[in-house]
């Protein structure tokens, strides 16, 4: 069974109305980046930090997987499929993928202060101050902030040494290190880009570009591969 490796970014999410900062200016619900996803906003204010992530989490319990997310999971009948996604929503699980990995951390989960290791499933869409593991230390949100090493980056890079099938979705290829994936990906493997506002990447070989949104893109790639599998 050949392997297919789906990177995905924030356009997939997007279409199912989770916002994105790069969309706003820099802003995410009005908050800058330095304001709530960085180390130091942490360290200054995690009361601020801790709210903004519930909102998202709010947020997130209400959208629903879209038709990209729902055509990729239907590759996995003819393909073994691995999911790499930047994005910290659960709607690739929920829309049928079984082997997600996430880049970014995972919104619905927090993890210990003391020890990344600890990491906990968030029940409803709060998590507060006081709320610790089972060291006793506060529980911060299980997700990457900028500034922050990305632990799986380099599993992230085997799959994609490994991969048959290599597809982008929804990433405009400027955020690394997930942009620099492309690089481990064999030139000889067919690669596909589904996003409307593709960026000028002729230098990749193989490469087939879908300029529509993730929605429309991806079940029409879904549907060929399901034909020639």
């Amino acid at each position: 069974m050949k392997k297919v490796v789906v990177l995905t970014g924030a356009g997939i999410s997007a279409e199912s109305g989770i916002k994105t900062f790069r969309d706003s200016g820099g802003l995410w619900e009005e908050y800058r980046i330095e304001e709530v996803a960085t180390p130091q906003a942490w360290g200054r204010d995690p009361y601020l930090v801790q709210e903004f992530y519930n909102q998202r989490r709010k947020q997130l319990l209400e959208a629903e997987p879209n038709a990209g997310h729902i055509a990729l999971a239907r590759l996995e009948e003819k393909y073994n499929v691995r999911i790499i996604t930047q994005n910290v929503d659960d709607l690739h699980e929920r829309g049928g993928s079984t082997r997600v990995l996430h880049l970014h951390g995972e919104l619905k989960k927090a993890r210990s202060t003391s020890d990344p290791d600890l990491i906990y499933e968030i029940d409803g869409w709060e998590l507060k101050m006081g709320d610790t593991c089972e060291k006793g230390s506060q529980l911060r949100p299980h997700i990457v902030w900028f500034g922050e090493a990305v632990p799986n980056i380099i599993y992230a890079a085997r799959l994609a040494s490994e991969a048959d099938i290599f597809i982008v979705v929804g990433t405009s290829m400027a955020v690394y290190p997930a942009a620099g994936l492309i690089d481990y990906v064999p030139q000889q493997v067919p690669k596909y880009l589904i996003d409307p506002n593709a960026a000028n990447i002729s230098w990749i070989r193989n490469l087939t570009v879908i300029a529509e949104k993730a929605g429309i893109g991806v079940p029409k790639l879904v549907e060929k591969l399901l034909a020639e599998a």
